[in-house]
């Protein structure tokens, strides 16, 4: 039950740190200097690669050709692997814009799947993204199926779900203000997604509890003009207020070099997490797939690294995995790895007010880790202290 990962490079706090970790069932019990872990146990050779907590990834709705819409453990369990073999062990599935009656479907797997994951990623919680989002950033989400927010129907899939740690939705829209103030009343994480408020209008939303941006610079407004005066919007409001975090697809396709350092820079790792917001098609690198669920989604082309629309004018999400993201923020964006591995570790769990339970190696936490190489390549990944891939 004891074991030990000898000689890693522990990626955390800002800090590369040679050591030795020991390991006690399904919880890390110390970490110690390089050779220096209590003798006789059990080893791991970590041959001086990196290690840190395993990615948390707070924003996808698939992977492997499944999606969290197809209704099915199988899909959920299939989704979980393929992501858990790029180094994410925690996440939060996420849903779409769709009728009342798959969403409440998409609650009941989740309730059947959340104890047993099989070998793929813990489940956090849910994240709802939609289906009350602005018709003019709706993106990639079906319009059929855009609506404004009615307590009668928000209230009852709260109430469903006790697990729903995070929604996304509009707030301009009639009824999101009200909808954000009981969001926090039950502990969910308000977010700002496909909208197109004004600067003003964010300000009014945090006023009323939310608290983070859906994907960044995706679907969400930025300067326009009213009556000749220009007025700023989420994402000038992203950079300047500091009660608000946000989250980024850092893939290298939604957004290019330049903004990913901006955001880094400007916005910074404890305000800033990364993102797969993976479809089904994440670890395809091309043809054809479906955004959604097989009964009702769209379908999208993969190529160039990422899904898009049919007719090729739009990106249709990420087919992107963890691993990647961090790849790209240290290759694309300038940024540090300490940084870009807080940004998908310690940021998001605490975004999600998950920080005592998750995202960092400390002694009495779970050992939920990633061993990976100077290329972000996954080595080892563990959950629960069982190595459950190694590549």
């Amino acid at each position: 039950m004891r074991h030990v990962i000898r000689n890693v490079r522990l990626v955390q706090s800002g800090l590369i740190t040679p050591c030795d970790v020991v390991v006690n069932g399904d919880r890390i019990e110390d970490m110690a200097p390089v050779g220096q872990a209590e003798p006789g146990l059990a080893a791991f050779e970590g041959d001086g690669l990196y290690l840190s907590h395993g990615f948390v990834d707070i924003h996808l709705h698939g992977g492997g050709g499944a999606d969290f819409m197809d209704g099915t453990e199988e899909a959920w369990r299939t989704a979980a692997a393929l992501h858990l073999r790029h180094g994410t062990t925690c996440m939060t599935p996420t849903t779409l814009s769709a009728s009342r009656e798959e969403l409440l479907g998409a609650f009941d797997v989740f309730a059947r799947c959340k104890a047993d994951i099989g070998d793929g990623a813990r489940m956090l919680g849910l994240h709802l993204e939609g289906p009350y989002f602005s018709p003019a950033q709706a993106g990639a989400q079906d319009p059929a199926h855009l609506r404004c927010p009615r307590p009668e129907e928000y209230e009852e899939m709260l109430d469903r779900c006790p697990d729903i740690l995070r929604w996304s939705l509009a707030p301009e829209l009639p009824g999101a203000l009200a909808m954000g103030r009981e969001l926090v009343r039950r502990g969910v994480t308000a977010a700002i997604g496909h909208s197109d408020a004004a600067y003003s209008q964010v300000r009014e939303a945090v006023a009323a509890g939310y608290t983070h941006v859906t994907h960044l610079y995706s679907a969400t407004s930025t300067i326009t003009r009213l009556n000749g005066f220009r007025r700023g919007g989420i994402v000038e409001a992203a950079y300047l207020m500091g009660a608000l975090t946000s989250e980024i697809i850092a893939d290298g396709c939604h957004l290019p070099p330049e903004l990913l350092q901006m955001a880094y820079r400007f916005i910074g790792p404890r305000r800033l997490a990364l993102v797969t917001d993976a479809m089904r098609g994440a670890g395809q690198t091309s043809g054809e797939s479906i955004l959604g669920s097989l009964s009702q989604g769209q379908r999208v082309i993969i190529e160039d690294g990422v899904a898009k629309m049919p007719d090729r004018k739009a990106f249709a999400g990420s087919v992107c995995t963890a691993d990647r993201l961090v790849r790209n923020m240290v290759t694309l964006a300038g940024a540090s790895l300490p940084d870009a591995i807080e940004m998908i570790t310690a940021t998001p769990a605490r975004i999600l007010g998950l920080s005592r339970v998750t995202g960092t190696v400390a002694p009495g936490r779970k050992a939920d880790m990633v061993l990976f190489d100077g290329d972000i390549g996954v080595r080892r990944v563990w959950t629960d202290g069982t190595v459950r891939y190694e590549g």
